[in-house]
């Protein structure tokens, strides 16, 4: 397994992944201790409950979405963003279409083929 990115990775050449129901993603960078994803959610396209040993720091590009992280709920918005701890549980409900930008310590080789 790869275990860094390229230094430069451009979106137009890069194939998206289809994780789950209206969702797709780009990996757009890493190497052992980060990584970058860039996830676009269709409207109603919902990311399930669930937790891994990563940190996690999300950055909302566009759209609305419910995010609930630990069993607290917030809508969010663009340019609005937030943390999730190792081992919490979190997931996500897309209300108004829109693109995800998740960064992650250490990578997801879970995400890599």
């Amino acid at each position: 397994m790869q275990t860094k990115s390229a230094n430069f990775l451009l979106s137009s050449e890069l194939e998206w992944e289809k994780p789950g129901q209206g969702l797709t993603r780009q990996i757009m960078g890493y190497d052992g201790q980060l990584m970058l994803v860039k996830v676009k959610f269709e409207k109603g396209a919902i990311g399930y409950v669930h937790e891994h040993f990563h940190s996690q720091a999300t950055y909302v590009v566009s759209g609305k979405f419910e995010v609930m992280i630990n069993g607290e709920k917030k809508i969010l918005e663009a340019g609005d963003g937030f943390y999730i701890e190792p081992d919490v549980p979190h997931g996500a409900v897309c209300l108004e279409e829109g693109i995800l930008i998740d960064t992650f310590s250490p990578m997801r080789q879970d995400f890599l083929k």
